[in-house]
């Protein structure tokens, strides 16, 4: 696999003091193994890694060898290999740009989420931006961002100590932190997985009543130009109203609004399961 650049320059990480490296390390980690093909075997340890090895880890753009993550007590980890972990370019994430027109779909995608005090909240493949839009002001009772990259959560961790990150896929999601009032899936199209298997997965996490939002905050013509530079990240598409609305079903989920535009994309989905 091509090795991507990173999107933010090494200075940055001189920011990030060891002891919140540590931290950070035993909240991305419950247990760590690293694959080693020629050998056919992993070697597990029972203790994260440590903040010299998470700051190489980030920094690095090449690797021989794989790693992965392994199930823990909390719940399933996905398993990736370390290019895909390290190397792929989340940059394009960050669309803002000082726009005052993704700074309002940004705000929309945050008010159809009616997060309110007691609201525990799951954000999926969040950017830097948007968990600026969640976080200023802190007005839920429980932030946790999921997020493939480790340099990605590292970034929104520096800013938000009080939000919880956790590196993986959502499906995979510790259900000790549930059950999650919302849920937003920022960016579904970075998600490797069939739609009806989210959905099924968020059964499990949500109470009745949740409500679950689909966004991209520039549209659909804007995900195609991502999907096209960045096809690596980009590997499924925005569901269209009739399959979301097909396949929600199937796991007691309603749709309560639905926005197809050129520049924005938003759907909010109720779950009327049983608790």
């Amino acid at each position: 696999m091509k090795a991507l650049p990173l999107s933010f320059s090494s200075p940055f990480l001189t920011s990030i003091s060891r002891q919140d490296l540590d931290l950070r390390s035993h909240q991305f980690y419950a247990h760590f193994r690293v694959h080693h093909p020629r050998e056919g075997s992993f070697r597990r340890f029972s203790s994260p890694p440590s903040s010299e090895s998470i700051a190489q880890l980030i920094r690095r753009r090449s690797h021989r060898g794989d790693a992965s993550a392994a199930a823990s007590n909390d719940g399933k980890v996905a398993v990736m290999s370390y290019e895909e972990l390290v190397q792929k370019d989340y940059s394009f994430l960050e669309m803002g740009n000082n726009s005052p027109a993704v700074s309002e779909n940004m705000e929309r995608i945050v008010s159809a989420g009616m997060i309110d005090a007691t609201s525990k909240v799951l954000v999926s493949f969040g950017s830097e931006e948007f968990m600026d839009k969640l976080a200023e002001p802190f007005n839920c009772q429980f932030l946790l961002v999921v997020h493939d990259s480790l340099f990605v959560l590292a970034c929104i961790k520096e800013k938000y100590d009080q939000i919880k990150c956790w590196q993986g896929e959502v499906i995979y999601a510790p259900e000790k932190w549930a059950p999650f009032d919302v849920v937003f899936l920022y960016f579904l199209p970075g998600l490797p997985f069939a739609l009806d298997s989210i959905f099924e997965s968020l059964t499990s996490r949500c109470p009745p009543g949740a409500r679950v939002v689909i966004s991209h905050p520039l549209g659909r013509q804007s995900l195609e130009k991502q999907r096209k530079e960045f096809p690596e990240c980009v590997v499924s598409n925005l569901p269209d109203k009739a399959t979301l609305q097909k396949v929600a079903a199937k796991s007691a989920f309603e749709m309560a609004d639905f926005v197809d535009e050129p520049g924005f994309y938003l759907a909010v989905l109720k779950y009327n399961g049983i608790s």
